[in-house]
């Protein structure tokens, strides 16, 4: 199965001819690998210029920083391709979906076009750096500080559960530039940190159940000295940028977690129509039919719930409680999916030289990253 047979709304010919060139960059340089990458943790570094060269890193940034100017639709593609071959590039969607977009939206000229050709390029690899040990979803708690001291910040703190994290060339860290101020949110900062400033630390790459080939970190900042030019936007801002570009983060979530979801079942209908039980087919029985027929049915109403926010999103129309829903509901649609799948496999369907059973792992994260599903919840209970 391909997902070319699923009649879409949201895409042009254009966009269908940018999602061949990227399905054949997966199925020749990502499928390949895969498998190692997975067993070392990470992604080499070396991948990325060549996505950068087909143009799957960053289309959205404008020609004038050296990108395609493209809309939100070219990154989707990559975003749902990626996960229906296999989630080896999911540092990509951090990277070209939401870092790029802080950059553009808040950043200086002199921040744009010193950073955006390169991350268009691959030359240089992001990060957004917002969880801390003791703080995920309620980001005003942050305890990572950044202190004035002249015309530089000292930060002091530390992060965790950082994607990119040992690739990252450049970190947005959010911080608190005022620990005084209330509300709290109105202390929140984004600073920019390269790589290889004195005294930030890049910890150990996380041992994590899914998603084995994202690298996922630790990061550590002693008495890091950077230009107060490096603050994206304005000081105290932070939290208010952060807020507005998560309804895209959560749209790209969702994304990725219907085409794994459709991935898993296309996998599944091969498996037991394969698969025999009593002399016949899986396929065949009863049982097997309606899960598989419930399935297909939420998977379809889920690709037309995307193409409907999609196209709210391109028309700048996504609210932040529709971009929460949309979280919400692939997600949860996707475990569901996984979930029963798995089960259709038998006990095929626990070894980890099946498909289903690395999609099963890696989905597991997703109704806890981009905020926890819970949260979700309480965002679109609030505008009741």
């Amino acid at each position: 199965m391909s997902l070319d047979l699923i009649p879409r709304s949201a895409y042009n010919e254009d966009h269908a001819a940018f999602r061949e060139s990227v399905r054949r960059f997966l199925q020749d340089e990502v499928a390949p690998n895969a498998q190692q990458w997975a067993e070392d943790g990470i992604v080499p570094k070396s991948i990325w210029p060549k996505a950068g060269a087909l143009g799957m890193l960053c289309p959205t940034v404008p020609e004038e920083y050296g990108g395609l100017g493209l809309d939100f639709g070219y990154n989707a593609i990559v975003d749902e391709e990626s996960a229906y071959y296999g989630r080896a590039t999911t540092g990509f969607s951090l990277h070209s979906d939401i870092v790029v977009n802080y950059l553009i939206a808040y950043g200086s000229e002199e921040q744009k076009r010193k950073w955006l050709p390169l991350m268009v390029s691959g030359e240089v690899i992001t990060a957004i750096a917002m969880t801390e040990p003791g703080t995920g979803s309620d980001l005003q708690g942050m305890r990572t500080t950044a202190k004035k001291d002249g015309n530089h910040y000292v930060i002091n703190g530390s992060k965790t559960y950082i994607t990119n994290g040992q690739n990252a060339d450049l970190v947005l860290v959010c911080c608190k530039t005022d620990t005084e101020v209330q509300p709290a949110w109105k202390g929140v900062s984004i600073v920019l940190v390269e790589a290889g400033s004195e005294g930030f630390e890049k910890g150990r790459n996380l041992d994590k159940i899914g998603m084995d080939e994202a690298d996922t970190s630790e990061l550590f900042f002693n008495d890091v000295r950077v230009p107060i030019t490096n603050c994206l936007g304005e000081e105290g801002k932070g939290f208010i940028y952060l807020m507005s570009e998560l309804p895209q983060e959560r749209l790209s979530i969702a994304v990725s977690a219907q085409a794994s979801a459709q991935r898993a079942f296309d996998d599944t209908v091969e498996f037991t129509r394969e698969r025999k039980a009593f002399g016949k087919p899986v396929l065949d029985f009863q049982n097997t039919r309606f899960t598989l027929a419930d399935l297909k049915t939420k998977l379809q109403v889920g690709w037309a719930h995307l193409d409907w926010a999609m196209a709210r999103h391109l028309r700048g129309e996504l609210t932040a409680e529709e971009g929460a829903a949309a979280k919400l509901w692939h997600t949860e649609l996707q475990w569901e999916v996984m979930d029963k799948c798995l089960q259709l496999h038998g006990g095929a369907g626990y070894m980890n030289e099946y498909a289903i059973a690395r999609a099963w792992r890696a989905a597991r994260v997703t109704r806890i990253f981009g905020g926890t599903n819970e949260i979700m919840k309480e965002l679109i209970g609030r505008k009741l």
